[in-house]
């Protein structure tokens, strides 16, 4: 038994098979290969083999580009995008094109060469958490830059091509289709029922119960009942907010306190999977987004998008999502 089922947001269909769910054991797993530390560029030492830091935390008063750091933010060796010149946007014919304008940062997570952000204890994932926010302020200074992704590649069939753990920011000079989709989904369900579509998603899930993973006082964490893959599950605030940028302290620490308890979970429960994140958040120096509201979407690589999906723009999720979220539930922490 299948059942289509409708994002509320932007739209787009799912096809969520509803009986004979595929569980945890029914994908098939990645095998991870561990690279020598000596290799690697990321680790402490290897500092004068990356472009100079733009950030960093230090917390024994060490100098920029030397031992010492917990989490160090370096312009990306090999960027998409570059952050000198102009944008100079101009047309030929139909065509429409422009410089490869914006900014392409890495931010290695941790010193240890072995650990990865579900290992780090929470303090360290805070770290994490507090230069995404100080590159985010950083960032949206340069008026060039409208949108801002911060994201996470973890293993290599997400992408990841360095083992050491780390993410990537990148500033965008225009804001990507699919957020301007998410933006304008957002709006229009504003206009018609004068609330905010995730505010309104996340009593449905507290009404619903099944599909919550878990929560503490700022965030919940829940697997959409619209997913597009296997596993998906969304991080959001409880409290209306659309930007991230006004993140506070104390949320910073909660967030990074919900980000380590999911990603473990999904470790243990799916046997480390790769995946990838990414923080849905409102454009920078463009207009404002009240009935936006931020959040993470964590995405397991389980399956493949096959013929059918990229024909349709269907999505086939073999496991709901309520199923999903209780083997996660029942994840054993301890």
């Amino acid at each position: 038994m299948t059942e289509f089922r409708r994002d509320p947001i932007v739209g787009q269909w799912t096809l969520v098979h509803t009986s004979n769910p595929l569980g945890p054991k029914d994908f098939q797993k990645e095998e991870r290969f561990v690279r020598a530390p000596d290799l690697c560029q990321f680790c402490p030492g290897k500092e004068r083999m990356t472009p100079s830091e733009v950030d960093s935390v230090r917390l024994n008063g060490s100098l920029p580009n030397a031992f010492g750091w917990q989490v160090r933010v370096v312009p990306n060796k090999f960027p998409a995008l570059k952050i000198e010149g102009n944008l100079d946007a101009r047309h030929s014919g139909l065509l429409e094109l422009s410089n490869g304008i914006g900014a392409h940062e890495v931010l290695i997570e941790t010193p240890d060469h072995h650990k990865h952000l579900a290992d780090l204890s929470v303090e360290e994932v805070g770290h994490v958490i507090k230069k995404y926010h100080s590159r985010l302020v950083d960032l949206a200074g340069d008026k060039r830059f409208k949108y801002i992704i911060i994201f996470k590649n973890f293993g290599e069939s997400a992408g990841a091509t360095v083992e050491h753990a780390h993410s990537q920011i990148i500033a965008l000079p225009m804001v990507p289709k699919y957020v301007l989709e998410e933006l304008e989904g957002a709006q229009q369900y504003f206009n018609e029922c004068k609330c905010c579509v995730f505010c309104d998603m996340i009593e449905q899930e507290y009404k619903d119960k099944e599909r919550i993973v878990t929560e503490n006082e700022d965030f919940l964490v829940f697997t959409p009942f619209v997913p597009r893959y296997p596993f998906e599950c969304w991080i959001i605030p409880k409290k209306h907010t659309s930007e991230f940028a006004t993140i506070s302290e104390s949320s910073q620490h909660h967030l990074a306190a919900i980000l380590k308890e999911t990603l473990l979970r999904l470790k243990i429960c799916l046997s480390n999977p790769s995946y990838n994140y990414y923080l849905h958040i409102a454009p920078v120096n463009y207009e404002k987004q009240e009935s936006f509201h931020w959040h993470i979407e964590i995405v397991p690589k389980l399956t493949n998008v096959t013929g059918f999906e990229w024909g349709t723009g269907f999505f086939v999720v073999k496991t709901p999502p309520h199923v999903a979220a209780k083997h996660l539930r029942e994840v054993s922490l301890s």
